[in-house]
């Protein structure tokens, strides 16, 4: 009997266990980046209960809608810049419980996310090609990789299910390149913020998160003006900012490179962890990192979200591990990703990201399913 030459795979996957008492009841949503397209739905004892069979790879993930259809962000390359890019998106759609599409929208420049509105439009992440004057002032990171002599940035669309363009914001329209260095010293200068996530907060104002520049902005539907931004500290690489109910927001902290930590030891390791903060403060008000910090740790990708039972689950995307923690930190569901790829790759050299996972509870569940 041979050893499995994937380093993942050994250390085991699947369903790794629950405790029934304490679990956030409900089914998990995800995506797996090398599924070719699959979306998967398990139960709490991580039994697949479901799946949407998408015609795109994930551009790159899905969620279930207030209304319970499936939101999904593909993949389509094309010639630009993010179309070329493994992060790429470049389609939207919406389907119902068995997968037949209510539309489908197409924008080359599309890349990680895309949401749908409260007005039912929706808003998509983007990236061109930055201002040379604005381009010259942007500080850090890698000298000399600049993408055929460019440096690129983001840019938001909102649009209608038909494709009709309503709106559009530009990151360097409103964010000072002197002031916003690239954090990290080790990501390249082709890309200035390279976004990762935009969601409507309930009063229509939108969140958006950079994971170059470690910043996270309010934007102000009604003037286009930032409200506010969180930088590094106590931000790094941070992906998947998220709305709370009681005003704060709930992130992934990836820590690639923690400029606080650099200051005090160029040893640090680095380590990730999920933050709920106080925007109005900047204060942390819940943390969770491993008892053992660089055992948890996923540099680029994951998400978090907080359940209805006060819960959180937790995704370390690079590795496929979902878990659940309580307010405490004790972990009380946990699912490592099965699915790995690309099949064109040797097994040893496979991978199983999962960039976003989300539970849904019974009652939602009920409602997709009704979705025709």
């Amino acid at each position: 009997m041979g050893i499995d030459p994937n380093t993942i795979k050994r250390r085991g996957t699947g369903f790794r266990g629950y405790d029934p008492s304490r679990v956030s009841p409900g089914h998990t949503l995800f995506t797996p980046n090398s599924g070719g397209g699959i979306v998967v739905l398990i139960d709490i004892e991580g039994n697949v209960s479901h799946t949407w069979r998408m015609p795109y790879p994930p551009g790159l993930y899905g969620y279930l809608t207030d209304r319970g259809t499936l939101f999904y962000n593909g993949k389509i390359p094309n010639e630009s810049y993010t179309g070329q890019r493994a992060y790429q998106g470049g389609v939207a759609m919406e389907v119902d419980w068995h997968g037949s599409p209510r539309w489908e929208v197409r924008y080359p420049e599309h890349h990680h996310d895309g949401r749908l509105l409260s007005n039912g439009n929706l808003v998509l992440l983007c990236a061109g090609a930055l201002p040379s004057h604005i381009a010259s002032q942007v500080q850090g990171g890698l000298a000399g990789p600049e993408a055929g002599g460019e440096m690129y940035s983001d840019y938001l669309v909102e649009m209608t299910t038909s494709g009709e363009k309503v709106w559009e914001w530009h990151v360097w329209d409103h964010l000072d390149a002197a002031t916003h260095p690239i954090t990290s010293p080790a990501d390249a200068r082709a890309e200035w913020t390279h976004g990762n996530t935009v969601i409507e907060q309930p009063d229509g104002d939108l969140l958006f998160s950079m994971r170059n520049i470690s910043t996270v902005v309010r934007i102000n539907r009604q003037t286009d003006d930032i409200v506010w931004e969180i930088g590094p500290p106590p931000l790094s690489g941070a992906h998947a900012v998220n709305p709370l109910p009681n005003g704060n927001l709930l992130l992934f902290d990836n820590g690639p490179f923690r400029v606080d930590q650099a200051t005090v030891s160029q040893s640090a390791a680095p380590f990730s962890r999920v933050l709920e903060l106080d925007p109005t403060s900047r204060g942390i008000v819940w943390e969770y990192r491993d008892a053992v910090p660089h055992s948890f740790f996923s540099a680029l990708i994951s998400n978090a979200q907080r359940l209805p039972n006060g819960n959180t689950l937790i995704n370390e995307g690079q590795y496929g591990r979902l878990f659940e923690v309580t307010p405490e930190g004790d972990t009380v569901w946990e699912y490592v990703n099965p699915y790995f790829g690309p099949e064109t790759a040797l097994p040893k050299a496979q991978t199983n990201n999962i960039f976003r996972a989300y539970r849904y509870t019974p009652e939602e569940i009920a409602r997709a399913q009704t979705t025709v």
